[in-house]
């Protein structure tokens, strides 16, 4: 399919590499998150004004746009697109994070409203939370399951709480590329815990 002619060139350049990242190339993969990792941040941090939860939030926005790659059309561009599904995501976390506001009211004698407290509760993700959840042993035994490479990453993240910069030092390898694999990483670790569930 060809893009149209109202493309940038880097709009065109874009397109190159989901073909190849469609056809399995991880360096493509790469590329885009190297290219627009910094805007989509910067963007959710105007959203969520939290550098933490901006940070997770451009990890899943990246990490959605990647699983359902093949569903992108080059009728409007890939920044288009990804930026589209950052907002998106975190319009829904947004909404689930006002939701989980829980207002207690403490009423007198006549009814009124003397004081109202607000508990906030924090729902992680459900990959967050199904691998924070597992016990010890089990998370070992799941973990073991998983290639090296995001055995690796899955211990340093979950089991030692190093943060992205400290596991890209410790392994020598690009922030972008330590992103982009954690994701992939936690997605398979997360399916099989479900499974696992499943026969539990």
């Amino acid at each position: 399919m060809e893009v149209g002619p109202h493309f940038s060139d880097k709009a065109k350049e874009d397109y190159k590499l989901v073909i190849a990242a469609s056809d399995g190339n991880q360096n493509a993969y790469t590329e885009l998150l190297k290219r627009y990792k910094d805007s989509i941040y910067f963007m959710l941090l105007k959203m969520v004004n939290n550098p933490i939860d901006a940070e997770d939030l451009t990890i899943e926005a990246f990490g959605k746009a990647f699983k359902n790659i093949q569903q992108y059309s080059p009728s409007f561009a890939f920044s288009t697109w990804l930026f589209k599904i950052a907002t998106n995501n975190c319009i829904d976390f947004l909404r689930k994070k006002t939701n989980n506001h829980i207002s207690i009211h403490s009423q007198n004698e006549h009814g009124e409203v003397e004081e109202s407290v607000h508990l906030t509760t924090t729902d992680l993700d459900p990959e967050e939370s199904m691998i924070k959840d597992q016990k010890a042993k089990l998370m070992r035994e799941v973990v073991e399951q998983l290639k090296p490479r995001y055995r690796k990453l899955i211990e340093l993240r979950y089991f030692k709480e190093f943060s992205y910069e400290e596991i890209a030092i410790n392994l020598d390898l690009p922030l972008g590329t330590v992103k982009a694999q954690l994701f992939r990483a936690r997605e398979l670790l997360y399916n099989i815990l479900k499974k696992k569930e499943h026969r539990i």
